[in-house]
């Protein structure tokens, strides 16, 4: 056949890999058969291969694919559906001893195993029967380790997964979606439906494992309430590719993973997190930030988190009979002109905004409203107390926990009056009591630890309108017998037991580790936006003059004190006063009165617009959309936590970072009838794996439905890792 231009364009270029062969990077493929054959391709051309069982030319290969550079390490660790780290191991090994360090041997003892099927049935039958582990193991000629060992495989089942793995594509890619994108630029596309891409090590995949915790929160139920849902979304200007479920999910997806904030996104792989939203990748920062921006404008962010707030107390009535306040200031270190506040954290004052969160019994978030410049927790009292009064019905007595900021005793016999309990500490000195006052108490709490104090416990009155009128209440003292140092607390509340409410009083720490997790890994103090609003023109502020007078005075009247000082000294040397000495009292009395004069003609506060005209405040309402989802975010993850507790020994020290490794590993998915596998791939540890296989199958029994579709979520851990 002679080759012309015209028969040129019509031929069609020969394959660079086989067909079924999975793209790792530009010119790079792999391929391997269901027997464990396999070939690595450079541009089309077979560059390593290996047969069944040969795991030292596997790894080799996977070595110099990486030492090539041809594909990125991450790229070649899927590929070969392992992780990252054993890439890595690989490639030390075989730079220390060549290709004999990649071979696989045997570790531990070579001869045969002393744990026979029916050396380990007697030892658990020795155990059962009440001996030590030293004593079973004397008796049956093995070490304890060994007679731990049999117990423990007996009290912990075999991780085990669905169906092989091996039938999955490794580092599948989902489903192109450009002719619903055009349908989606052309208005026919209300919200693009999620497509599961199937697939095995599919990276980050592990987050799926939240989504119980995130729908028993009923963020997603809620949102669609408040914003509406299909074409009919409040604030989204037409219909698109990425409709509120799309939006919620990523921003869920994103805390999970460890990228709290928008330009978060930027630092993930957009396919991989597209995969967790059953789309094609994940949405660019500025569709994510402009699609939000115009759900802040529906103005609906306060019915969301009230919404939100009633759904919590109804799944969690335990925690729902008191609640933690606190406030939380935000700095801000931009160029506008916003008002300042005092950030304890860092002991500064500075231009910063303030919330007021409030906490349910657990330390899980609840409510948060912005709090005006300058207001104190005292004053947020009361707009609290109107919150849960609309929550929990007007029968209910919630106790409201808070700390000292928030001292009143006024206000506090306003609030005991209007149907609420006090929690807070006491204010002020107050005079020791004797060590036989004190008696001990112990509390036990939900999971069975206890808590042992020495209390003392009285009823007291706190005076107030300066003494003309007294507010009743119990006071409960707590002593350190190290330190000898003594906790007062202030409470209406009559338990009999004084334990309950000094341990309620001290795990106020629950809030305070809400807000420190909050800024660590949900991005509580994040910016959100730049947009701005006018601050209020009339609201008053201190007087800069009237400080400035203030000032001058208080050096007037330290001169007077120094002029008095040495009048004195002349007197008791028995000279008396001359003229001079006396002239400078004189002139010092008179400038002290001039400038109480003039201070006194000055307002101590005047409006903001005389002071600050170009006061600006952050405009609230997207950071308020962002703080529900990060909450309701976070509440999963609690959640998550406490299940976690009994499969787990040290879940309270570690549940969370346990979760996060989980959120962040791969995880094969794969559709089983009207069911979604999610298999993760083993942990860091094999405590770590078994723990999380069993929240797996704590989480399968909720049978929850992955958002969007009608496919039940079904949780295990890869078989044999």
């Amino acid at each position: 056949m002679t080759v012309t231009a015209s028969t040129l364009g019509t031929m069609v270029p020969l394959p660079l890999a086989p067909a079924g062969s999975l793209h790792i990077a530009d010119g790079v493929a792999f391929s391997e058969d269901d027997e464990g054959n396999g070939s690595v391709f450079l541009w089309g051309m077979a560059a390593w291969s290996w047969t069944a069982g040969d795991t030292a030319a596997r790894r080799l290969a996977a070595v110099q694919l990486a030492m090539s550079k041809a594909a990125r390490q991450r790229q070649v660790a899927a590929a070969f559906s392992v992780n990252e780290d054993s890439v890595m191991g690989w490639r030390k090994a075989y730079e220390a001893f060549g290709v004999e360090g990649l071979i696989v041997r045997r570790r531990g003892p070579k001869g045969p195993s002393k744990l026979t099927e029916d050396k380990a049935a007697e030892l658990r039958r020795l155990r059962g029967e009440g001996l030590s582990l030293a004593k079973v193991a004397e008796a049956t000629a093995v070490s304890t380790d060994t007679v731990r060992r049999a117990i423990a495989a007996a009290a912990v089942p075999p991780v085990t997964g669905g169906a092989a793995a091996g039938t999955l594509l490794p580092l599948a890619r989902p489903a192109e979606r450009s002719s619903e994108r055009a349908a989606a630029r052309a208005g026919e596309l209300a919200e693009a439906p999620p497509v599961i891409c199937e697939g095995a090590a599919l990276p980050l995949a592990g987050a799926l494992l939240a989504l119980p915790g995130i729908v028993a929160t009923g963020l997603l139920e809620v949102a669609s309430a408040i914003y509406g849902t299909g074409r009919y979304v409040a604030g989204l200007r037409r219909s698109a590719f990425y409709g509120l479920r799309s939006l919620i999910l990523s921003i869920v997806f994103a805390c999970l993973i460890g990228e709290p904030r928008a330009e978060g996104l930027t630092r993930l792989d957009p396919i991989d997190v597209g995969r967790l939203l059953g789309l094609d990748r994940v949405p660019e920062v500025s569709t994510l930030r402009r699609r939000t921006e115009e759900l802040a404008a529906a103005g609906r962010s306060a019915a969301l988190f009230e919404r939100l707030a009633q759904h919590h107390l109804i799944s969690h009535e335990e925690a729902s009979g008191i609640f933690y306040l606190d406030g939380h200031v935000r700095a801000y270190h931009g160029g506008r002109e916003i008002g300042k506040a005092h950030v304890a954290r860092i002991r500064l004052a500075m231009g910063a905004t303030s919330d007021t969160w409030c906490c349910d019994g657990n330390g899980d978030g609840l409510l948060v409203w912005a709090s005006a410049p300058g207001a104190s927790l005292a004053g947020e009292l009361r707009t609290v107390t109107a919150e849960i009064r609309s929550l929990v019905g007007e029968r209910a007595r919630p106790t409201i926990c808070f700390d000292r900021g928030g001292w009143s005793p006024k206000l506090f016999a306003e609030l005991s009056l209007s149907g609420f309990h006090l929690l807070t500490y006491k204010k002020g000195r107050s005079e020791l009591l004797a060590r036989a006052a004190f008696f001990p108490a112990v509390f036990v709490d939900g999971v069975g630890n206890h808590h042992a104090y020495l209390l003392s416990d009285r009823p007291v009155e706190i005076p107030y309108d300066s003494g003309k009128r007294f507010f009743s209440c119990r006071e409960i003292v707590r002593l350190d017998e190290a330190t000898g140092h003594q906790t007062q607390i202030i409470t209406t509340r009559a338990d009999p037991d004084p334990a309950a409410i000094a341990h309620q009083m001290f795990s106020r720490w629950r809030q305070e580790n809400f807000f420190r997790y909050m800024r660590a890994h949900y991005g509580l103090d994040a910016l959100d936006t730049y947009a701005t609003t006018s601050d209020d023109p009339d609201r008053l502020v201190p007087n800069p003059a009237r400080k400035t007078a203030d000032a001058a005075l208080r050096a007037g009247r330290h001169a007077l004190s120094q002029a008095e000082r040495t009048e004195g000294a002349a007197a008791l040397s028995g000279r008396g006063a001359d003229e001079e000495i006396r002239g400078a009292f004189a002139d010092a009395i008179a400038e002290v009165d001039r400038l109480a004069a003039a201070a006194r003609a000055l307002p101590k506060k005047v409006p903001l617009a005389q002071v600050r005209p170009d006061a600006v405040r952050l405009a609230p309402e997207r950071k308020r959309v962002f703080d529900a989802i990060r909450m309701a975010t976070y509440n999963a993850e609690s959640a998550l936590a406490r299940m976690l507790g009994p499969h787990y020994a040290r879940a309270e020290d570690e549940a969370r970072s346990l979760l996060r490794e989980a959120f962040r590993s791969p995880a094969d998915l794969e559709i089983v009838g009207n069911e979604l596998h999610v298999r993760l791939l083993a942990l860091s540890a094999p405590r770590r794996t078994r723990a999380i296989a069993r929240l797996c199958e704590d989480l399968t029994e909720t049978k929850t439905v992955y958002p969007g579709t009608d496919l039940t979520l079904v949780y295990s851990v890869r078989a044999g890792q």
